[in-house]
């Protein structure tokens, strides 16, 4: 499913970043609740038990939002959320909400959660993780008879995978259009989200208003390598990149392979061959974390004997920096003008309608975050986020953060997706710690 069906068009850069006007906190006087800690084994013992929703007869996942493993899920997690006292609701846009009260109620509520469903055939810990720590913290709270100042709130996004669906309605960037797209089930997204409790005929009940959250912070596993490679504990979230798609279009002449000379050939696919060696390049000519990649070809006629006259590319820019996203663009644009002279080819660049700009998380947040794992003995490493993320949309709302645990292998959106329970309880401590300092601004 393409972004540009169902977004409106917005920055996702994120909201208050002079957070509170807050005082920095250091480790030591930040932490005078670090002997509260989470139970990681009741996290573990939950992941695996919410695994067991959507999952076929021969092992594999499949808990896709707006399934029948989706829908027995959330009721799962939804009885969980009562016994913990958090009187959970649906709003229109499928999410689950549980309330807390804090001790004032005119106080805007501190925000944290994540979401339950997947990827078909993906793993148990995306998501998820963030949502049962979530879940973890009021637990802690309500056995240590903590009352926070702030009300709380847990937030367990709806259909994340297929497009950020329940953060969009909440941020109000779920259009008509979107609602009218096929998600992964089958099911328009309309029908989906009545599947799961949601209103879709009255989708504005649902958005909430920048300023309406104190924070909002989510612990996710980091779906990549960087921090087992390093062998840290803790990832500090500086944004969520920006991707930039583009389609790519190559034109040269399709004629008989045995009888067309090689020096007369107008051949789409060896310029464009030429062109993804320099997409390559290009990227790694400025020093940062900026990926490109060409993830989609299609050549045509597509025959042994024919030379391939037209062939669409897949371009895709990733980076914190618009700014740097652009120049990057530009600088691949020149190389293909070139390109296209030396092979006697056309080629054109067609951007998606909607791109996703970045999303900063809010630099006092990432302090306080890394105070709380510094606190703990965890070591901590500030770092971007290649891939999407409910926080995105909620940046439009309010100081967003997030916090990383180390992904093994650095496999995700696969059965082999795996994180240790140590380190689920470290983020599960550092979110724990980071909300309680959250709560006395």
């Amino acid at each position: 499913m393409k972004r540009r069906t169902f977004i409106k068009q917005s920055s996702l850069t994120a909201a208050g970043l002079s957070f509170l006007g807050a005082t920095q906190l250091s480790g030591e006087s930040a932490f005078k609740n670090d002997s509260y800690k989470v139970n990681g084994q009741r996290i573990e013992s939950r992941i695996l038990e919410l695994a067991q929703f959507g999952r076929d007869e021969n092992g594999h996942g499949y808990r896709v939002a707006y399934t029948k493993g989706d829908v027995e899920g959330r009721a799962w997690f939804m009885e969980l959320m009562k016994k913990a006292g958090l009187e959970p609701t649906i709003d229109a846009g499928g999410n689950i909400i549980g309330k807390r009260k804090g001790k004032n109620q005119n106080l805007k509520p501190v925000a944290f959660g994540s979401h339950i469903d997947m990827v078909p055939d993906g793993g148990n810990y995306d998501g998820t993780l963030g949502s049962l720590s979530a879940l973890e913290v009021i637990e802690v709270l309500n056995e240590n008879k903590i009352v926070t100042n702030h009300p709380l709130e847990v937030i367990i996004f709806a259909n994340e995978e297929g497009g950020l669906i329940g953060s969009r309605a909440i941020a109000g960037q779920l259009t008509a259009e979107g609602l009218k797209q096929i998600s992964q089930s089958g099911l328009v997204m309309a029908e989906g989200i009545k599947t799961i409790g949601g209103d879709p005929d009255n989708i504005q009940s649902c958005i909430r208003k920048k300023g309406d959250f104190h924070a909002f912070l989510e612990l996710h596993i980091e779906q990549g390598g960087i921090l087992e490679a390093e062998n840290l504990n803790i990832g500090v979230v500086e944004g969520i990149v920006g991707i930039v798609d583009t389609e790519i279009t190559v034109e040269g002449v399709a004629n008989h392979a045995g009888t067309t000379p090689m020096k007369l050939r107008q051949d789409a696919l060896l310029a464009s061959s030429k062109l993804i060696i320099a997409v390559n390049e290009v990227i790694n000519s400025m020093p940062g974390n900026q990926v490109g990649t060409i993830g989609k070809i299609t050549a045509l006629p597509g025959a042994y004997n024919v030379v391939p006259g037209h062939v669409t590319l897949g371009l895709e820019i990733r980076d914190l920096s618009s700014e740097k996203i652009e120049q990057l663009y530009t600088e691949i644009q020149k190389r293909a003008a070139t390109i296209a002279t030396d092979s006697k080819t056309k080629i054109s660049f067609m951007r998606e309608v909607s791109e996703v700009k970045p999303a900063l998380t809010n630099k006092h947040l990432q302090q306080q975050i890394e105070a709380s794992a510094k606190a703990l003995g965890l070591t901590t490493k500030f770092m971007q986020s290649g891939a999407g993320h409910d926080s995105q949309q909620m940046a439009m709302l309010a100081p967003v953060a997030m916090i990383f645990v180390p992904s093994v292998g650095g496999i995700s959106h696969s059965p082999k997706e795996f994180t240790k329970t140590a380190d689920m309880t470290n983020g599960a401590n550092v979110l724990l710690q980071t909300v309680l300092t959250v709560d006395k601004g």
